[in-house]
């Protein structure tokens, strides 16, 4: 599904060099790359404050602790993406409120979300899933007439663009109160191991997230907020330095992927493909995952990887049926698009290596079974 190895090779000298300053430093925790990371993924994404945490879970857990949610607080998030993002909420005892997504573009649905805000309501958790970004600007006017918070779940589309009506545009996870992402090595801009980090605009939920990551503290053994132990090591920061100024490219790259797949499947009875858009901006594709229609998408899968073509489903089960999170609260009837999703969807390979020859070889197999 990703080929780290042949990406690791072309920035091989790079890579290597940036890790060896922090082994001749032994500057492990905290160490000059972590802070030098932060500025330039600040600059990166024009966003005031990023903070570096240890995975992209913690992340997102943090970003609500800053918030200072209570118990039982309702927090709606979408039913079709991966568990991490109701399961910090379950673990902050606050109420995960799940709601359907949309058809066209995967990420939660504008009106589920009108319909799902109760007096409870404190949050709204948009995940920006596959790499493509939510709709943004209805989602704050939502949230701003509702005096709620906004946390994206960036995880998936670092450097992604959200287009306003208005023409301007801002990178993914910048945009809501507060936004996670992470860097595990699959992701867009991954490293060699877990790693996270936390943005946003507003300097005292900053300083606030500041502590948390560091055991509560702001000066050595003086433990001024609740906090945990979450840092991004300096080894994994050196890798991200290396690959940041590389981003752009190795998003164009999963882009210039993706329609030549796209091209492939066009027109194809039994295949519903990503959306791109003209300029392709608002779609990094962490995932390039077709819908399977009127055709046994399980035995496709079992034919790809009968080939040697690696293949997933994201996501075989929806959040509102896993058991940690079974509720009452869920009628089945309020999520008909994940429920069809989770039949349909398959993920083919995607990364910055993929060649012509390979997505051929891939797009052709698919269209052998789909004859």
């Amino acid at each position: 599904m990703v080929d780290l190895k042949s990406q690791y090779e072309k920035i091989k000298t790079t890579v290597d060099a940036s890790i060896q300053e922090v082994l001749d430093t032994t500057t492990y925790i905290n160490g000059p790359k972590v802070h030098e990371f932060q500025k330039n993924l600040e600059e990166y994404l024009d966003v005031k404050h990023v903070i570096p945490c240890a995975n992209g879970t913690d992340a997102l857990q943090i970003a609500m602790m800053a918030l200072g949610l209570k118990p039982g607080d309702e927090v709606i998030t979408a039913d079709f993406t991966f568990a991490a993002t109701v399961e910090v909420i379950a673990l902050l005892q606050l109420t995960p409120v799940l709601v359907d997504v949309d058809a066209v573009n995967m990420n939660i649905s504008i009106e589920a979300i009108k319909k799902a805000i109760t007096p409870k309501t404190k949050a709204i958790v948009p995940v920006h899933l596959f790499g493509r970004a939510a709709n943004m600007e209805a989602i704050m006017q939502i949230a701003n007439e509702h005096n709620l918070y906004v946390i994206e779940d960036n995880a998936q589309a670092i450097g992604a663009n959200c287009k306003f009506t208005d023409g301007t545009k801002k990178k993914a996870g910048t945009i809501g109160h507060v936004a996670s992402t992470s860097f595990f090595p699959s992701k867009n801009l991954g490293c060699y191991g877990d790693g996270g980090a936390i943005f946003t605009n507003d300097d005292a939920l900053a300083h606030t997230i500041r502590g948390i990551v560091n055991h509560g503290m702001y000066v050595r053994y003086h433990h001024d907020v609740v906090g945990v132990n979450s840092r991004l090591d300096s080894v994994q920061a050196a890798v991200l330095n290396a690959k940041l100024p590389l981003l752009d490219s190795y998003n164009q790259a999963r882009q210039n992927a993706a329609r030549k797949y796209s091209a492939a499947f066009e027109g194809h009875k039994n295949i519903i493909a990503p959306m791109i858009c003209d300029n392709c901006d608002c779609h990094v594709f962490h995932q390039y995952t077709l819908r399977i229609i009127d055709a046994d998408r399980n035995a496709l899968m079992e034919h790809l990887l009968a080939k040697g073509i690696p293949c997933a489903i994201y996501y075989p089960i929806p959040l509102h049926l896993q058991k940690a999170y079974l509720d009452s609260r869920y009628k089945e009837e309020d999520f008909p698009v994940t429920n069809q999703l989770v039949k349909e969807v398959i993920s083919l390979p995607m990364h910055t290596e993929l060649d012509n020859e390979q997505i051929k070889f891939i797009t052709d197999s698919v269209l052998e079974f789909l004859k």
